[in-house]
């Protein structure tokens, strides 16, 4: 299960590089729930899923996403991962500044009968701030 739990995080690391945000969508089970450190509420449902998955996009178009280090149960895994690109579109009410950044966060994820079911998923907001040249450095 171990491994199976793996290929599904694989998969959709996988998808999210691909920017095919129906591929990642068919991850999540219908019901999931993700809760993100930069947003205020919850996101529940593969739908809105895709969604912010595509909030993303429109904001760092060539994003990509390195899996660092992962650990896998039968039903759980937890990431450590980096998230590169480029600022080319509206992020967070901050307007495109065309900088190349690099976030580091992790992710825990609970997934059942072969989908993602909850995420919870922490990230350097105020390192991202700070490549946007919002916030000085420490």
């Amino acid at each position: 299960m171990t491994t199976e739990v793996k290929q599904i995080v694989e998969t959709l690391v996988s998808a999210w590089n691909a920017h095919d945000a129906l591929k990642v969508q068919r991850c999540y089970a219908a019901d999931c729930e993700e809760m993100d450190v930069a947003l205020r509420e919850p996101q529940r449902g593969s739908a809105q899923i895709r969604k912010l998955m595509n909030y993303y996009l429109r904001a760092f178009p060539d994003a990509q996403v390195t899996i660092d280090e992962m650990i896998c149960t039968d039903t759980q895994a937890a990431l450590l991962w980096t998230l590169r690109g480029t600022h080319r579109g509206r992020f967070m009410n901050i307007p495109p500044t065309y900088r190349n950044i690099t976030v580091r966060g992790t992710t825990l994820m609970t997934i059942e009968q072969g989908l993602v079911r909850r995420v919870a998923r922490v990230w350097d907001v105020a390192g991202l701030l700070r490549e946007l040249g919002l916030l000085p450095e420490l």
